[in-house]
């Protein structure tokens, strides 16, 4: 019974729980054990929280028994990534300047899933700041991959993405300033999903000046779901979604109804393919699997599908320049000199490199030009598919492969193809697409117009109908 309730989707443990066929402390005892099992191997959870969890399942067990109301999410086990704040948990971003820092305050988005009845297991895994695609940092040992754990589960969602792939909780909270929730439910075989700039208010993490490094990414962040379906994404975006006037970015509710946006199917859709965006390297296998991807969207699900390019120049660059733009440059170049030598060498060398004003600037006319492009592109497209990620998973403690497909590159050059869409803030998602021939996943990236959120659930769940996934189960030890 434990290892079916650890497979169990939410939504499913949702109304089981409800109709009193399981309580809250049997579903978070089952995910705590699995939890003890597996963390030593793959180090998803830098924080466990297993007292909290406990107390909280109590609580909802409790409110179930007398009768009382319960949230959307009662009974629903639930990991926190470590740049997001929860009151009273050690919150080290994978940074030493951050090693005991112990939050007084929830982010909003912990505030949100606490109301609505989930049962928090732990803090997540990440690298440090958020600040790579890859999950190793210098405070907590390095997130493994479930399916090959000499592999890495990318970033920054590291840990939340093994967590999820190998059932220590249903769904968790990523975070994605430049792919940080789709790299890693790539790498991992599961589903993620970014929504809409400002969908999903986010503080203090991002916006509170008080905290150089965890206040970076301020325009380019989203807060998003990890799950293994789509629907368990939708029912956590029902919890997520809605303005705050701590985030002055955070869109009005209402436009959005996530209770139905899986209905419906997308025959008769529009979709632009392109499986490099005119210029990157792809490795033979994902190019190979996306192509195969894209024709389920013609041929299963009634759309037409047309290879398709943007038309921008590798914004990789001006990317960079952005976060820095975001960062507390003064506030973090002030502590180099006390935590430096302890710190990731790519931290140090992005907030040691002499940045000029032209640097940040040029970098907001780049980004202009490419949601000018984007958009152009879009008036012609319902959706925009790619790959996820040019690689399939690679070993531990890299940045990336410096060759793909026969050509020498940046060991940063296989996450071209998420970096734009937090520049441009367009909602998208990734969806597990297939395997190599190691047995390692692959993603496909499906991209929405300018706030259609809906569109980009209804056609993952499409897709998933088309080619289910949630069977697939790595198998660490």
């Amino acid at each position: 019974m434990s290892d079916e309730i650890c497979e169990m989707p939410a939504t499913e443990l949702v109304t089981r729980i409800k109709a009193k066929e399981i309580s809250p402390t049997e579903v978070t005892e089952a995910v705590l054990n699995r939890m003890e099992w597996l963390n030593p191997v793959l180090h998803a959870f830098c924080e466990p929280t297993q007292d909290l969890a406990r107390s909280t399942a109590a609580e909802v067990t409790e409110r179930i028994a007398h009768g009382d109301p319960v949230g959307p999410l009662a009974g629903v086990p639930i990991s926190i990534k470590d740049l997001l704040a929860v009151k009273g948990v050690r919150t080290a971003m994978g940074s030493p300047i951050y090693r005991d820092f112990v939050p007084d305050e929830d982010d909003i988005v912990v505030e949100r899933v606490r109301t609505s009845g989930a049962v928090i297991l732990g803090k997540t895994t990440v690298p440090e700041f958020g600040y790579s695609g890859a999950g190793h940092n210098p405070v907590s040992p390095a997130a493994r991959n479930p399916w090959n754990t000499k592999m890495t589960p990318g970033g920054s969602s590291a840990g939340a993405g093994a967590a999820v792939a190998s059932g220590i909780g249903p769904v968790a909270l990523g975070t994605d300033g430049g792919g940080s929730v789709r790299i890693p439910a790539a790498h991992c075989g599961i589903y993620g999903f970014k929504p809409s700039m400002g969908r999903v208010p986010m503080y203090p993490g991002a916006r509170d000046e008080r905290f150089p490094g965890a206040s970076s990414w301020e325009s380019l962040g989203h807060i998003g779901p990890m799950t293994r379906t789509v629907a368990d994404a939708a029912l956590l975006m029902s919890v997520l979604a809605g303005p705050d006037p701590r985030d002055r970015y955070s869109l009005p509710a209402g436009d959005v109804d996530w209770s139905t946006a899986l209905e419906g199917g997308i025959r008769g859709m529009r979709v632009a393919f392109s499986p490099d965006w005119g210029y990157m390297s792809v490795d033979p296998t994902v190019r190979a699997i996306a192509a195969r991807a894209s024709g389920i969207f013609e041929k299963d699900l009634g759309c037409t599908v047309e290879e398709a390019h943007p038309g921008w120049e590798d914004p990789f660059e001006a990317f960079w320049a952005v976060v820095v733009g975001d960062t507390d440059l003064a506030g973090m170049r002030a502590l180099l000199d006390k935590y430096g030598a302890e710190m990731s060498p790519n931290v140090v060398e992005i907030l040691s490199r002499d940045w000029t004003a032209e640097d940040l600037t040029n970098a907001r006319t780049v980004r202009k030009a490419v949601n000018n492009k984007m958009w152009r592109l879009m008036a012609d497209y319902d959706l925009l598919i790619t790959p996820t990620l040019a690689v399939p998973p690679f070993p531990l403690y890299t940045q990336g492969p410096e060759i793909i497909d026969e050509r020498m590159l940046p060991s940063t050059a296989w996450l071209g193809f998420t970096i734009p869409i937090n520049l441009t803030g367009q909602p998208a998602a990734t969806v597990p697409a297939g395997f190599t021939a190691e047995g390692l996943p692959v993603g496909l990236q499906i991209i929405g117009r300018h706030l259609a959120d809906a569109d980009v659930l209804r056609a993952s769940a499409a897709f998933e109908s088309a080619a289910p996934w949630a069977s697939h189960w790595p198998h660490p030890v």
